[in-house]
């Protein structure tokens, strides 16, 4: 029997399997495969706090720790890829291209500031060439919002760490199947996939994205969460244009540009690229960097991001399955730093840290309506 089996390989599932492989407990990660619909796949890679928990102090705050906890992830994770995973805590940045988008950014940054975030600040265009002397902005680039704590990273390649010091520890990857059942038994529970396998494990974490909500079922929670689809762009390797990364549009560590993202909540799970929205998001980069009209797109892609009624993250153990619990959101990359420690730690000690308790799901009960953060 395991100590721990995690429903999910994405980033939040990985992370958490890392976090509980690496203090010592049996681990198994149980993972669709390749079909799974994944946003791991489509995340853009930021690490950031200058967005997060408007109106919800403790995604703020947890947020704000897993930022902090970012360069110790890094090391690690690097470590254990075999390659840098190119975190670079630059500073982050949130184009602002009228006098109206500046604006409405600027009562955002007083707002975030009200509720305690540091260091956020707006950058008019003088000061953003200050900050980038060279940078080829666009004309119509009014100023910026500005959080020095933020950065980015490979994505891919903090994937590729996480699940390798998973199974460095010991953990056990079972990737090929969907969950079907989840039954007590003595001393736990009994996973049942759709190939027939089992595993037993005395808890069970249920980190599947968009699937969450008929999984959680399983285990007493209702946690409802929908699929909300983002594109993406990636340019060819160019020369250095742009030192920090920004909200919609970043050079990575290869010299690509990564163009994004959008965020499409039509109910769908189709996770297919459309002309349309691929044309709005490289007219807007071209705004901000009007070079990359010499560049040649050379891939493009989407994926579905979990996305609860408020937009924020769910955390919960089950009432009536102890033991068992569901962690869920779309800032799988900014938060892996928190999944992979104090939650990770939380579910070995049976009781969840202050910040994730408070994001529990029964917050949606009687909820009318539907809002994104």
């Amino acid at each position: 029997m395991f100590d721990v089996a995690i429903i999910g390989g994405g980033m939040v599932g990985s992370a958490i399997g890392f976090g509980c492989a690496e203090r010592g407990a049996r681990v198994a990660v149980l993972d669709e495969g390749d079909v799974a619909l994944r946003a791991a796949r489509g995340n853009f890679g930021l690490v950031w706090s200058q967005s997060k928990g408007d109106g919800m102090p403790a995604y703020a705050a947890w947020t704000r720790r897993s930022v902090a906890l970012w360069p110790a992830l890094a090391e690690r994770a690097s470590a254990l890829a075999g390659r840098d995973v190119q975190y670079r805590a630059v500073g982050g940045l949130t184009f602002c291209l009228d006098e109206g988008e500046f604006a409405a950014r600027s009562q955002f940054v007083q707002r975030m500031h009200n509720q305690g975030q540091e260091g956020l600040r707006m950058l008019d265009r003088r000061e953003l060439a200050e900050l980038m002397p060279g940078c080829p902005l666009g004309p119509e680039v009014r100023g910026a919002s500005f959080q020095p704590a933020d950065g980015h990273v490979d994505p891919l390649t903090l994937l590729r760490g996480l699940q390798a010091g998973m199974r460095g520890a010991g953990g056990t990857h079972l990737p090929g199947a969907a969950v079907q059942a989840v039954e007590p038994v003595a001393g736990g529970y009994r996973i049942l996939r759709e190939d027939g396998s089992e595993v037993a494990a005395r808890r069970i974490v249920i980190a599947a994205g968009v699937k969450t909500t008929p999984l959680g079922k399983m285990i007493g929670l209702d946690v409802p969460v929908r699929p909300v689809r983002g594109q993406n762009i990636v340019t060819e390797r160019l020369a250095p244009i742009l030192p920090l990364p920004a909200s919609a549009i970043r050079q990575t560590g290869d010299g690509t540009v990564q163009i994004g993202v959008t965020s499409e909540d039509d109910g769908s799970f189709e996770a297919a690229t459309t002309t349309a929205a691929l044309a709005r998001m490289a007219a807007r980069a071209l705004r901000v960097l009007p070079v990359l009209g010499q560049a040649r797109m050379v891939r493009s892609w989407a994926a579905l991001r979990p996305m609860t009624p408020d937009g924020f993250p769910a955390y919960a153990e089950s009432a009536t399955h102890p033991g068992c619990f569901v962690a869920t959101c779309h800032s799988g990359v900014t938060l892996a730093a928190v999944h992979a420690g104090p939650l990770a730690e939380a579910i070995l000690t049976g009781a969840l840290p202050d910040h994730a308790r408070d994001l529990h799901p029964d917050r949606f009960l009687g909820m009318t309506h539907v809002s994104s953060h």
